[in-house]
């Protein structure tokens, strides 16, 4: 049986409140999406995966994605989840007997809990995973007033993933090129005429939506051996300024009459970085991986040795969770040049600008970096075991 896995990843997570979709912030050193990902990957059931993401991210999604040992297509998403999920459908398999889709802000879901799904649309045509409430449930109107009770025995709450056979799937996105509206593709079906069969779901398969969500999800995941393993690196680097070389931090080339002086290109944001990330990995030093005596490294970029130091920390075992540095230089100004290596470093350690912070400071004055003669680089870096 060929099942294909939609994951929604496309949308802008409004209501979390950040700048940047919800489900690429980190939890526990990795993404929420990756999370997911593994998940649905790592089921012996999926045969494929189909990943809706922001328009923005299509041509340069994210690395785990090639990763995940199942064949992935990546969509653009829609401007609504179900315009998303058949933009996703289109590309499914032609020979997909079933399609299981699954919310990207639920990280949580078990191997247990997709087969359930999958094993009740095979028989029934559609299930979703949902939990019977518990509490009393009231209906209340537009003034926040009471206008009845609901029975429980008959409230249930939905969950994903949803599972459907293709045909029922198709019948149901049909729906969705309309002005149909649905907050979920069993509500789809339901309006096609379709049955859908409620599964047991898991209280422990929460959505992602808001920050105290998170909060909840990361003491979850250290529950389960998730935020075990927090390591924590410092780094720091010092040259020397001189005429006749470029200013080059974080990679980017910075307009100055005095350049740092080095072996390689003198970036010490990235050295700092580099040792900060392979102290905390306990691999060794920035000396040791690309030292200054092997012509190999002469007039190097630093960005890619960064990026080189990244991959070493991974093959260990370790994703990094964020890093902060701070800059100290009296001049130039490193403001109009925080967000270009932010960008430039979050790249090259493989995880989201939002998880990089750049400073910079003086020293009043003081010693060689106050005297305008050097410039100086601390940081700090904290990975997680995965």
């Amino acid at each position: 049986m060929h099942v294909s896995a939609i994951i929604a990843a496309g949308g802008r997570g409004a209501r979390f409140g950040t700048a940047g979709p919800k489900q690429f912030l980190a939890l526990c050193g990795k993404p929420i999406l990756r999370h997911s990902v593994e998940a649905l990957a790592g089921s012996s059931r999926v045969s494929e995966l189909v990943v809706a993401l922001p328009a923005d991210m299509v041509a340069d999604p994210p690395t785990y994605l090639a990763a995940a040992g199942k064949p992935t297509v990546v969509v653009e998403g829609g401007a609504r989840r179900q315009d998303s999920v058949a933009r996703a459908f289109a590309r499914v398999a032609s020979r997909a007997d079933v399609v299981i889709i699954h919310d990207a802000a639920r990280p949580f879901v078990s191997g247990e809990l997709i087969e359930r799904t999958i094993d009740a649309a095979v028989a029934y045509g559609a299930a979703i995973a949902a939990l019977p409430a518990t509490d009393t449930v009231k209906r209340g109107n537009a003034n926040r007033v009471i206008v009845g009770t609901l029975p429980r025995g008959e409230v249930f709450l939905a969950q994903t993933p949803q599972a459907f056979r293709t045909s029922v799937l198709r019948d149901a996105l049909a729906l969705a090129t309309g002005h149909a509206e649905a907050t979920d593709e069993a509500m789809l079906a339901e309006q096609a005429g379709h049955p859908v069969t409620l599964v047991d779901g898991d209280p422990r398969n929460i959505k992602i939506t808001t920050p105290e969500d998170l909060e909840m999800a990361e003491a979850l995941m250290a529950q389960r051996g998730g935020g075990a393993g927090l390591r924590i690196g410092n780094g720091y680097d010092l040259h020397r300024l001189v005429a006749g070389r470029p200013l080059i931090l974080g990679g980017v080339t910075i307009p100055f009459e005095k350049g740092l002086l080095g072996h390689s290109d003198a970036d010490a944001v990235c050295h700092a970085l580099t040792d900060a990330i392979l102290g905390a990995a306990c691999a060794g030093d920035i000396g040791r991986h690309f030292p200054d005596t092997d012509p190999a490294w002469k007039d190097a970029n630093s960005i890619a040795m960064l990026a080189h130091a990244a991959g070493i920390v991974r093959e260990a075992g370790y994703n990094v969770v964020n890093v902060d540095v701070v800059v100290i230089a009296e001049r130039p100004k490193l403001l109009p040049h925080v967000e270009a290596i932010r960008g430039n470093v979050a790249r090259a350690i493989g995880i989201a600008p939002g998880q990089v912070s750049v400073k910079g400071k003086t020293n009043e004055g003081v010693g060689a970096t106050g005297g305008g003669e050097a410039v100086a680089v601390h940081a700090v870096a904290l990975i997680a075991h995965v």
